[in-house]
């Protein structure tokens, strides 16, 4: 038996190779002999550097940078096997989840320190940059990134603008002379799964603020200073990015990006999948497992494990998807690829101990699936 064991992290609580270490641990309790490969997978957001360098025996470099309250931190970006890309996530910097709850405010929280790992990914000679954007901290539309490559941006005095989205507003002009010339030599590629657009509904500000901390005060400052910044990046580059697909992504560092380093958004399942070749493995395999915290209707739009669930029903292989919490109606998702769902918990826990034993029931319910299916084999 042939088992690809497929997994996104577990947000806050598991890094993807930790989720399919545990998974593997459960299956060989009971088919010890198997023959299985992990491939930890990510979407561009915590867990993508690792997810790739694991995969491809790469590196992780430490690296300083700042957080998204431009607190200093201990930092890091990966060098792919071959050598000649690097890959940053911006949840390595400007992630919510280096934040308290209490210190989550999307009015201040700037992706500077994002702009720092690029800047030291430049100057270590790399002209190719993976950059993963998932979990991030912020809606400042990648002014901050902007500032630490050396863009100035200014207010009607001249002065430079603050940090953070409450400063979008004082934007009235942007200064190149001083951009970092490493630059324009090098090729961004995005790796983002939404399609969101900068303004509006679906936009940054009203789908993502909430999650960052805004109150619905914060909500309508937020979306017109990003109003105001996209008529003032239309102005200076020519680029009208408010309802471009993507543009959305990370608080508005999608759009920024886009803008400021002409990078190109792709989708993060499938350059990740490419990467680690998951569909060749997938193809030569007699039963897919994958993972992710939670399961639910919203998992079939665009979600990791519905990537995975695709490529094995294309090969007519069996999916399990494991989950910590599983709700809702899952029908679609079965006729994407899933075989069947399984939670994990095996009793009423807070969410402090489900996380804490997070792996142990990984490990647990991977058995006994295990112990179900080894008596068809």
């Amino acid at each position: 038996m042939y088992i690809v064991i497929a997994p996104d992290s577990f947000k806050e609580c598991l890094s993807a190779t930790l989720v399919a270490e545990a998974i593997s641990s459960g299956i060989k309790r009971i088919v010890p002999e198997a023959e299985m490969i992990s491939i930890p997978l990510a979407d561009g957001g915590e867990g993508t550097v690792e997810a790739l360098v694991a995969v491809t025996n790469g590196k992780i470099i430490p690296t300083s940078s700042v957080d998204a309250l431009n607190r200093p931190v201990e930092s890091f970006y990966g060098i792919l096997g071959y050598g000649k890309t690097a890959v940053i996530e911006m949840a390595a910097a400007s992630g919510l989840e280096l934040l308290a709850p209490n210190e989550r405010n999307p009015l201040i929280t700037t992706t500077y320190g994002t702009g720092l790992l690029l800047k030291a990914a430049l100057e270590a000679g790399f002209t190719r940059i993976i950059l993963g954007i998932g979990g991030s901290a912020t809606n400042d539309g990648g002014a901050g990134m902007a500032q630490a490559l050396g863009f100035k941006l200014l207010d009607k005095n001249n002065n430079p603008i603050g940090l953070g989205g409450s400063s979008l507003g004082k934007l009235h002009t942007i200064d190149r002379s001083n951009v970092h010339p490493l630059l324009q030599s090098v090729k961004i590629t995005v790796a983002c799964d939404v399609s969101n657009p900068l303004l509006g509904a679906s936009g940054a500000t009203r789908v993502y603020g909430p999650q960052k901390g805004a109150t619905p005060e914060m909500l309508e400052t937020l979306e017109a200073n990003m109003s105001h910044f996209a008529r003032i990046l239309h102005k200076e580059f020519g680029n009208d990015i408010s309802y471009i697909p993507g543009a959305g992504a990370a608080g508005g560092l999608g759009a920024g990006l886009m803008v400021f380093c002409q990078a190109e958004i792709v989708s993060g399942f499938e350059l990740i999948s490419k990467l680690t070749h998951l569909e060749d493995q997938i193809s030569k395999a007699s039963l897919v497992f994958t993972a992710e915290g939670k399961i639910d209707s919203q998992t079939a739009f665009g979600k990791t494990i519905i990537g995975v669930a695709k490529l094995a029903k294309k090969h007519s292989v069996p999916v399990i998807a494991l989950a910590g919490i599983v709700c809702d109606d899952l029908t679609e998702l079965y006729g994407q690829g899933i075989t069947s769902v399984f939670a994990i918990g095996d009793q009423p826990m807070s969410l402090e101990e489900s996380k804490s034993r997070a792996a142990e029931m990984l490990a647990a319910t991977s058995e006994r699936v295990m112990r179900i299916i080894s008596i068809f084999e």
